[in-house]
């Protein structure tokens, strides 16, 4: 066997969200790309803003010495510090360069993060629904999951959380706003959720890390503001990415950022530098880097993600699917019809409807839809959307 056991596994089980995506491509190569609408990925058809484009050509126009070369592996000096003013400016908190490290987008900042803290067989909290990918970066640097329920709103249950915190807790991971639900979760519920693990980690003695993965801080509708992790608990790392809120995806740049008061917070920080390298990750992309320095205040008009979300929820709902609503990011995650989620997303495939199963997000009984696509997509899949409501009498 030329790979390992424990990869061919993995691969079996597969993720959903490419699966889906995968047949997606051979039904368009079938019957067209303009009818299959394609539901499945949260890659943003939206451009970047203006300033990403007048940033880029400046660089290209008057590159600056040495752009290209390696640099320290924490990042630029000056991009660094660009993030910790403006994480100083919307926290309240005094945050300085050496709080910050520059990742390749949110998924290498946090298997730095787990890579620098997890001891064998350490468990990290995971609250279902969960981006699916968690469980495999939890598995990369030998930690166990321990997946928890949330609410009716999608919300984690601090008295399961309560419960679940032993010896072994290291990590306490949250995502939001969140993936696939759309929920954010509020201040009253940061406050609790700081004040349980202040009173878990005098009880137990151990250092106890709340880590916030939140790209889709800045995509958030109705007027209301993400309640940062910050205020409520010293011990708390946020790991991010302009992949949403600069429609940047496919540059991979993020970063990781410390609480300015967290326990042996340089100790952490030295380990996520070192990590960074021997991860082979060595350092965040250098031109990526000059670009975002200046565009921490920037971000994608998120009233046009707020148009399709209302446009998509009131067709849905009209039509009998039962849903909350997302208070965030580009997902909607309605209850399935169907108990058998699978067989639910395909009867909507048989419409070249294609959704994502909640059971790839631990969820099942619900169904994603990513609605960060053009409006001929969203306005093409209401017809499929409404003749599986009429067979299953859902209006």
């Amino acid at each position: 066997m030329p790979i390992s056991d424990k990869v061919r596994k993995s691969m079996e089980q597969g993720s959903w969200i490419r699966r889906m995506f995968e047949e997606g491509s051979l039904l368009k190569q079938k019957y067209g790309d303009e009818k299959v609408f394609d539901l499945t990925l949260g890659n943003p058809i939206m451009e970047p803003p203006a300033e990403v484009h007048k940033e880029l050509k400046k660089l290209a126009a008057e590159p600056l010495p040495g752009m290209h070369r390696y640099m320290e592996n924490a990042g630029y000096a000056a991009t660094r510090g660009a993030v910790a003013a403006q994480l100083s400016l919307e926290s309240g908190l005094n945050f300085a360069m050496s709080d910050i490290v520059m990742t390749c987008g949110a998924a290498g900042a946090l298997n730095v993060v787990l890579k620098t803290v997890l001891n064998q067989g350490d468990e990290v909290i995971v609250f279902a629904p969960y981006f699916p990918e968690y469980l495999n970066y939890i598995d990369n640097h030998n930690g166990v999951a321990r997946i928890l329920p949330t609410d009716e709103q999608f919300i984690p249950r601090l008295d399961v959380l309560s419960n679940a915190i032993g010896a072994r807790t290291r990590v306490v991971l949250l995502n939001s706003p969140n993936n696939p639900s759309g929920a954010v979760y509020g201040e009253d519920f940061m406050r609790q959720l700081g004040e349980l693990l202040s009173k878990k980690e005098a009880e137990y003695g151990i250092p106890l890390f709340l880590i916030n993965d939140e790209p889709y801080r800045r995509i958030v509708y109705d007027g209301q503001a993400c309640p940062q992790v910050w205020p409520w608990y010293q011990n708390s790392i946020v790991v991010t990415s302009h992949s949403k809120d600069l429609a940047l995806p496919g540059e991979r740049i993020g970063y990781i950022a410390i609480h300015p008061d967290c326990d042996q917070r340089q100790e952490l920080v030295d380990g996520f530098i070192y990590c960074n390298r021997i991860l082979g990750y060595v350092n965040a992309p250098a031109l990526m880097q000059h670009l975002v320095q200046r565009l921490q205040s920037v971000t994608v008009p998120v009233s046009e993600y707020q148009k399709k979300r209302d446009f998509l929820y009131h067709h849905l709902t009209e039509m009998g699917y039962s849903m909350v609503k997302p208070g965030g990011t580009f997902y909607m995650f309605p209850r399935s019809p169907l108990a058998d989620d699978v067989a639910f997303v395909r009867e909507l495939q048989e419409w070249l409807v294609l959704t994502v199963p909640g059971s790839g997000f631990g969820s099942p009984g619900y169904f994603r839809i990513s609605y960060c696509v053009d409006d001929r997509t969203l306005e093409g899949s209401m017809d499929g959307f409404r003749k599986v409501a009429r067979k299953f009498k859902l209006g």
